[in-house]
Protein backbone atom coordinates (compact mmCIF):
# COMPACT_ATOMS: atom_id res chain seq x y z
CA UNK A 1 0.00 0.00 0.00
CA UNK A 2 1.33 3.44 -0.66
CA UNK A 3 1.41 6.96 1.64
CA UNK A 4 -1.47 8.73 1.06
CA UNK A 5 -1.49 12.65 1.79
CA UNK A 6 -3.22 12.96 5.56
CA UNK A 7 -6.38 15.12 4.47
CA UNK A 8 -6.18 18.68 5.50
CA UNK A 9 -9.11 18.66 7.87
CA UNK A 10 -7.81 15.62 9.53
CA UNK A 11 -7.94 15.65 13.43
CA UNK A 12 -4.46 17.36 14.31
CA UNK A 13 -3.03 17.17 18.02
CA UNK A 14 0.00 19.28 18.61
CA UNK A 15 2.65 19.24 20.81
CA UNK A 16 6.22 19.02 21.83
CA UNK A 17 7.06 19.97 18.06
CA UNK A 18 5.00 17.31 16.72
CA UNK A 19 1.67 17.19 14.62
CA UNK A 20 -0.27 14.03 14.44
CA UNK A 21 -2.79 13.58 11.75
CA UNK A 22 -4.89 11.18 11.78
CA UNK A 23 -7.05 10.11 8.96
CA UNK A 24 -9.23 7.20 6.77
CA UNK A 25 -6.54 4.78 5.98
CA UNK A 26 -3.31 7.08 7.07
CA UNK A 27 -1.95 9.24 9.48
CA UNK A 28 0.94 11.38 9.28
CA UNK A 29 3.66 12.81 12.20
CA UNK A 30 5.23 16.16 11.75
CA UNK A 31 8.62 16.40 13.53
CA UNK A 32 9.81 19.91 13.69
CA UNK A 33 12.29 22.01 15.73
CA UNK A 34 14.41 25.33 14.51
CA UNK A 35 16.77 22.21 13.32
CA UNK A 36 15.12 19.20 12.35
CA UNK A 37 11.95 19.01 10.22
CA UNK A 38 10.55 15.58 8.81
CA UNK A 39 7.07 13.92 8.13
CA UNK A 40 6.53 10.31 8.93
CA UNK A 41 3.68 8.58 7.46
CA UNK A 42 1.53 5.39 8.84
CA UNK A 43 -0.58 3.81 6.46
CA UNK A 44 -1.61 -0.18 6.68
CA UNK A 45 0.77 -2.78 6.39
CA UNK A 46 1.72 -6.28 6.65
CA UNK A 47 1.63 -5.89 10.59
CA UNK A 48 -0.49 -3.04 11.45
CA UNK A 49 -3.69 -3.52 8.89
CA UNK A 50 -5.21 -4.61 12.26
CA UNK A 51 -5.49 -1.56 14.30
CA UNK A 52 -8.29 1.32 13.87
CA UNK A 53 -7.26 4.60 11.80
CA UNK A 54 -7.05 6.34 15.48
CA UNK A 55 -4.61 3.94 16.89
CA UNK A 56 -2.08 2.92 14.10
CA UNK A 57 0.01 5.80 14.45
CA UNK A 58 0.87 4.31 18.52
CA UNK A 59 0.18 0.78 17.08
CA UNK A 60 3.09 1.50 14.09
CA UNK A 61 5.63 3.00 16.06
CA UNK A 62 5.79 0.35 19.16
CA UNK A 63 5.63 -2.35 16.55
CA UNK A 64 8.50 -0.95 14.76
CA UNK A 65 10.47 -0.02 17.34
CA UNK A 66 9.91 -3.60 19.05
CA UNK A 67 11.05 -4.89 15.90
CA UNK A 68 14.49 -2.51 16.03
CA UNK A 69 15.07 -3.26 19.58
CA UNK A 70 14.89 -7.03 18.86
CA UNK A 71 17.71 -6.96 15.86
CA UNK A 72 20.45 -6.17 18.59
CA UNK A 73 22.87 -4.57 16.23
CA UNK A 74 25.26 -2.12 17.41
CA UNK A 75 24.49 0.28 14.83
CA UNK A 76 21.36 0.84 15.89
CA UNK A 77 22.08 1.04 19.29
CA UNK A 78 24.97 3.72 18.51
CA UNK A 79 22.79 5.78 16.64
CA UNK A 80 20.01 5.86 18.84
CA UNK A 81 22.47 6.73 21.80
CA UNK A 82 24.14 9.46 19.84
CA UNK A 83 20.16 11.05 19.46
CA UNK A 84 19.60 10.36 22.86
CA UNK A 85 16.26 7.71 22.14
CA UNK A 86 15.67 4.60 23.73
CA UNK A 87 12.75 2.17 23.45
CA UNK A 88 11.51 -0.24 26.17
CA UNK A 89 8.26 -2.11 25.21
CA UNK A 90 5.92 -2.97 28.05
CA UNK A 91 3.23 -4.97 28.94
CA UNK A 92 -0.23 -4.68 27.30
CA UNK A 93 -2.99 -4.12 29.85
CA UNK A 94 -5.85 -6.61 29.78
CA UNK A 95 -8.07 -3.55 28.83
CA UNK A 96 -5.75 -2.96 25.67
CA UNK A 97 -5.55 -6.56 25.00
CA UNK A 98 -8.34 -8.49 22.98
CA UNK A 99 -7.37 -11.62 21.86
CA UNK A 100 -4.93 -11.80 18.88
CA UNK A 101 -4.02 -7.94 19.31
CA UNK A 102 -0.65 -6.53 19.15
CA UNK A 103 0.23 -10.16 17.79
CA UNK A 104 0.88 -8.60 14.82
Amino acid sequence: MSAKETPAGAAAMKDGGFTLKTGEGSASMGMECPHQNGLLYMVPGDHSWVCEDDLRPAHVLAGFFNEIAALDDARIREIMNRWGLYYRPRPLTDADHEPGAGEA
